[in-house]
């Protein structure tokens, strides 16, 4: 790999200008997340209902005590062997995160489309712990745009990421965020695809590293993503997302 090899203090104005833009970006990313937060909300009118360890829960259930609720959308559907490895590289990050969210008011659950014993052999597997909870039979993965019927991925048009088009699957990842405000709940923010890179600790590690994510010569910018129980030194070979 060539690079440029220069003495201390050229490399520490090289880092100061860094620095500027680095502060730059930072100040950017707070007018953005305040602006986020501005969004207008919308009510919830539909009665979702989900299963998990506790049984029967509303969308109001979910929220556990707290104002606000998380709710990651995994991608596992009906009959899946396993969830998809993209998405269980996202998970592996939540266990940690959940004590302190709950700290600033929020609740963090994940919902799948698979029925509740298929989620519970995969959380096994995988040795997680956050609360994970089934839609199946409502049409909640469908009203926030992670799951389309067979006819829609047929067709080429699914609504997804704000968008119209392909998708290569029947479910979808995104992260959706509601408020609980004098007991009514409302629809805040959602948020697909590389929306998601905010809340993946590793690749905001591997940002950092000398060779960041290192993607470019890949066939898709997550080829080398494995389950973390699957990894072994191994040429990376195009899969099936969900197989």
């Amino acid at each position: 790999m060539q690079h440029a090899v220069v003495s201390q203090n050229e490399w520490l104005a090289a880092r100061k200008a860094l620095l500027a833009q680095e502060k730059e970006f930072t100040r950017q990313r707070d007018a953005l997340s305040a602006a986020r937060r501005q969004l207008p909300w919308v009510k919830i009118e539909k009665d979702y209902v989900f299963e998990g360890s506790d049984g029967k829960e509303t969308l109001a259930d979910l929220f556990g005590g707290k104002s606000q609720l998380m709710i990651y959308h995994f991608m596992l559907g009906p009959g899946w062997v396993q969830g998809c490895p993209s998405c269980s590289y996202l998970a592996d990050h939540f266990d940690g995160a959940i004590p302190h969210l709950a700290q600033r008011d929020v609740s963090f659950v994940v919902v799948s489309r698979a029925p509740l014993a298929e989620i519970e052999a995969y959380k096994k597997r995988m040795g997680w712990k956050f609360k994970w909870v089934s839609s199946n039979g409502s049409d909640f993965n469908h009203d926030f745009h992670v799951s389309f019927t067979p006819e829609e991925k047929a067709s080429g048009k699914v609504d997804y990421n704000y968008a119209v088009g392909s998708f290569p699957s029947e479910e979808a990842p995104g992260l959706s965020t509601f408020i609980k405000d004098n007991g009514a709940v409302f629809h805040a923010y959602s948020t697909y695809a590389r929306g998601l890179d905010i809340i993946v600790g590793t690749y905001n590690m591997l940002d950092l590293a000398p060779k960041g994510r290192d993607e470019a010569s890949l066939p898709w910018s997550m080829a080398w993503v494995r389950r973390h129980d699957e990894y072994q030194p191994a040429p990376i070979a195009r899969v099936d997302c969900c197989g």
